[in-house]
């Protein structure tokens, strides 16, 4: 098995990376494959809604996300990774994700997301509601933790202090390495969940 971990961070070694890494040292331990990719500190443009990745099989900007986009389709699970900035995710790993979720066509269905967030005081829980939106609009399956699943620090290396976070970190990656095995079993098993054809509705019509 395999999980992504996404630092939308600029800072390579930071709080977020400490997060990160606390939940890396859980998956290895239970022989789950761990490639951290760094996403804060790369330039990343934002969608702009050209609808090119429909024909192209992939974002017209071929940068981070298109190189990231096999890994997310071959992985069991993602977990983001992103400091507060004014009660919200970072706006390089926003722009990043817009465009992962948006360009790729596989199914992600039933691959397990989480969201990890680090702030100074307050914003978290903004921060998390708002990275959770990708997963659940992409029949992903949220993984919990025993609290919402946030760290505390401001100054890098400060989130190690923080020992509640760190905790809810190593539950997280525990609780989420148990519904990635589990789903495993149960594809292996029933398969995927049936999907009936798509209806679109828009508020003009």
């Amino acid at each position: 098995m395999k999980v992504l971990l996404i630092n939308g961070s600029p800072r390579a070694k930071g709080n977020t990376a400490l997060g990160l890494a606390e939940m890396a040292k859980i998956f290895e331990a239970q022989d789950i494959e761990v490639e951290t990719i760094h996403v804060g500190n790369k330039a990343i443009r934002g969608c702009i809604a050209c609808r090119r990745c429909a024909e192209l099989g992939k974002c017209v900007f071929d940068d981070l996300v298109n190189e990231v986009a096999p890994k997310f389709e071959a992985a069991d699970g993602i977990v983001v990774g992103s400091p507060v900035y004014y009660a919200g995710p970072n706006a390089t790993v926003t722009a990043f994700l817009d465009r992962l979720f948006f360009s790729t066509r596989f199914d992600k269905t039933m691959k397990v997301g989480a969201a990890a967030v680090v702030c100074r005081r307050g914003g978290a829980s903004a921060t998390f509601d708002r990275l959770n939106k990708y997963f659940t609009i992409a029949g992903m399956p949220v993984a919990s933790s025993y609290y919402w699943n946030s760290l505390h620090g401001r100054e890098p290396g400060e989130a190690e202090q923080d020992g509640e976070g760190m905790y809810t970190m190593r539950t997280l990656a525990r609780n989420m390495a148990f519904l990635m095995k589990s789903i495993a079993l149960g594809k292996e098993k029933y398969g995927l969940p049936e999907q009936e054809e798509h209806v679109w509705t828009h508020f003009i019509r």
